[in-house]
């Protein structure tokens, strides 16, 4: 019950709110475009995706909550090629993951981010495990770190994490009507809780998040679409994405030039859609700063966050509705 007021809920409020400039739309040749099925029957939640930054063709994803610390590699036609156990780990609501290449020993890293929390404060903290990425695809237990977090300004719910590639920073995206994206510390301890602080804003009730191979760009799904930022959190387009059941993960593609998106459900689609040319990495990008490095200049933040009058009488509208649905289902669960 409480989960499909949340839904209802946010379907009301992202209906109300959405932004009035259109999505960029992609070229009639160049529109999204199914790029697998998965075929394991155990991947029935899929919440996370990512891309192999070490191996051509190969993909990672993990259910959402109720599920065990388990994730899969898969390739290009969705087949499955290595299920893995993370040694260690707890998955009290597993909604997103990462995958960034280790500087130094250029080995694949994956982080999987233990962060759902759909009464905003129901854990005294959150949980991102670090994972080195298997040597050989096969069945296996892997070890991983855990790093602890909590947020600076109280608990929140949150379904999408990103690394920058080029830091390793990694970032949190929370899921509410007014979201956030909030940054760890650049260093991560792990015999301690990290603070995790607001630095930029973030769509209504993301659902996912992804850097660029670059760190030229970071986007952020939503149910309805998403939205590509630069690394100071401006905005740089909208891009329309594929009717899916429940739109839960995104991630870039290799070479930066499209995004993969997934949903839940069993025999779940993974989708690519091409960005627009000015959202795609430069042979030669400039390095940009992160998010992070505008905490002490926040009107890059604030830019997009400044309620107008018409704001405001969008959110009383979208309060009512709102109210209309509690009522239409308390009604119906008497």
């Amino acid at each position: 019950m409480g989960e499909v007021v949340i839904r209802m809920l946010a379907v009301v409020a992202a209906l109300c709110l959405l932004p009035a400039a259109p999505a960029w739309a992609a070229p009639d040749d160049e529109r999204p475009q199914r790029l697998f099925t998965f075929k394991d029957a155990g991947i029935t939640e899929s919440s996370g995706l990512a891309v192999s930054p070490t191996r051509d063709d190969v993909y990672y994803t993990h259910n959402d909550s109720a599920d065990t610390p388990t994730f899969y590699a898969v390739d290009g036609g969705g087949r499955t090629l290595g299920t893995f156990q993370v040694r260690g780990a707890e998955a009290r609501d597993w909604e997103a993951m990462a995958a960034t290449r280790d500087p130094e020993s250029g080995r694949g890293v994956l982080w999987f981010a233990d962060i759902g929390d759909n009464l905003d404060g129901a854990w005294p903290d959150i949980s991102v495990y670090k994972v080195m990425e298997p040597r050989t695809l096969g069945d296996a237990t892997l070890p991983a770190t855990r790093y602890r977090f909590r947020y600076a300004d109280g608990a929140r719910n949150a379904e999408g994490v990103m690394v920058h590639p080029r830091t390793g920073r990694l970032y949190v995206v929370s899921k509410e009507f007014a979201g956030s994206v909030y940054a760890a510390p650049k260093r991560l301890r792990a015999d301690r809780v990290n603070v995790l602080r607001k630095v930029a804003n973030a769509p209504l009730m993301a659902t996912d998040a992804a850097y660029a191979p670059d760190g030229s760009s970071y986007v952020i799904r939503t149910y309805f679409s998403a939205t590509l930022y630069r690394p100071s959190g401006e905005q740089i387009t909208r891009v329309t994405m594929p009717e899916l059941e429940q739109a839960e993960s995104i991630t870039y593609t290799r070479d930066g030039s499209a995004l993969l998106t997934g949903s839940e459900g069993a025999r779940s689609p993974v989708y690519r859609v091409p960005l627009p040319a000015a959202a795609r990495p430069s042979p030669t990008p400039t390095p940009t700063p992160t998010p992070v490095e505008e905490e002490s200049t926040p009107v890059a933040a604030s830019r997009s966050a400044g309620l107008t009058a018409n704001d405001v009488l969008i959110w009383l509208a979208a309060a009512v509705a709102a109210i209309g649905v509690i009522t239409f289902l308390a009604r119906r669960t008497r």
